[in-house]
């Protein structure tokens, strides 16, 4: 048991501030969302032809969109994510110090 006035080593006294993400890296995270969510409705859209099985001529159509935008995602994510590696030359990831003490 700790003392109450010794301060813990993860306590939030310790804690990194949080520093606002670069452009390029919000770029990353808004085309890993629009992926994640183009998947999402991707799957959805499937179980839906697969379940319900709607006959209607916009639903041809409507229904692969989601698989196109994942692919169209998935790439743009992969090149933004390349260039934003590239860019940190250090070749530190953003990881706490508290991480590299675990175990």
């Amino acid at each position: 048991m700790s003392a109450p006035s010794r301060r813990m080593p993860c306590s939030s006294a310790t804690r990194r501030h949080h520093v606002p993400p670069h452009r390029l890296t919000r770029s990353v995270q808004r085309a890993g969302r629009l992926l994640c969510w183009s998947l999402a409705a991707g799957m959805a859209t499937a179980a839906t032809d697969l379940l319900l099985a709607p006959r209607g001529d916009w639903w041809r159509v409507l229904w692969p969109l989601p698989w196109f935008l994942t692919c169209a995602a998935a790439v743009a994510w992969a090149c933004l994510r390349a260039r934003e590696k590239a860019a940190n030359q250090d070749g530190e990831e953003d990881v706490p110090d508290e991480w590299d003490q675990a175990a």
